[in-house]
């Protein structure tokens, strides 16, 4: 594949694992744990089973990764088969099937990105880590994943952290990106809330509060918004 096609999804030689590694069940105090978590998500809709994703996020962020017993819990709390509730995990690409670590690198290797050098940083981060897109440092510290489009288009290339922004990378400023995290060192996103760990972001997208600073105050920067400044400055207005 050549740096400029599209990636829409897993490559046929790269299908992604089944789910099958970790613990076949929970223990009864930490079922009872999630089971009230996850009783709160569950309110939130009228029909009980459109609750299956933020479910998924939080049995992800029990394990940092989906197992045979968060899928199982996530069955139970729906009435769902693990069969159906195995086949929408493995569907989406934010739910992962294997052990990550505390901070998910995404290197975006889409066409833009790709063009801009995501695919040189991607492969700069290969070697100096001495690992493949999908594996983890030896220290549990960093997994690395190419990733697909973020919507950060007018930032590339783009590297995401846990889903935090660092744009317009480099293979060098990649480099020390990844190095500052597994010596836990501070790291900034360039936009957005400061960085927490792999399950800690797993826990907000099933949905609890998100409580660091400036999570809600990213504000567009320049380059998103040239568009727009182009088309007033030529009077440009969309059509009624």
């Amino acid at each position: 594949m050549t740096a400029i096609e599209l990636r829409l999804g897993p490559r046929p030689d790269e299908p992604g694992p089944p789910i099958g590694q970790g613990p076949q069940s929970y223990s009864p105090e930490v079922t009872e744990r999630l089971a009230a978590d996850a009783a709160v998500i569950i309110a939130r809709y009228p029909s009980a089973r459109s609750a299956l994703l933020p479910l998924l996020h939080l049995a992800q962020s029990e394990d940092g990764y989906l197992t045979p017993a968060g899928i199982s819990f996530c069955a139970a709390q729906l009435d769902l088969s693990t069969a159906e509730v195995t086949a929408v995990a493995t569907f989406y690409s934010m739910y992962r099937r294997t052990p990550t670590g505390e901070y998910l690198v995404g290197v975006c290797t889409n066409t833009l990105c790709a063009i801009m050098g995501g695919d040189a940083i991607l492969e700069s981060l290969e070697d100096h880590l001495g690992l493949g897109a999908g594996e983890t440092t030896a220290d549990g510290r960093v997994t690395l994943e190419h990733i697909e489009c973020n919507a950060a288009c007018d930032y590339a290339p783009v590297v995401m952290v846990n889903w935090e922004f660092f744009d317009n990378q480099t293979p060098s400023s990649a480099r020390d990106l990844v190095d500052s995290l597994r010596a836990g060192e501070p790291v900034t996103p360039t936009r957005g809330a400061p960085l927490c760990t792999f399950k800690d972001t797993a826990r907000i997208l099933a949905g609890f509060p998100d409580e660091r600073p400036g999570s809600n105050d990213s504000e567009p920067g320049a380059a998103t918004l040239a568009g727009l400044r182009v088309a007033q400055e030529r009077g440009m207005e969309a059509p009624q």
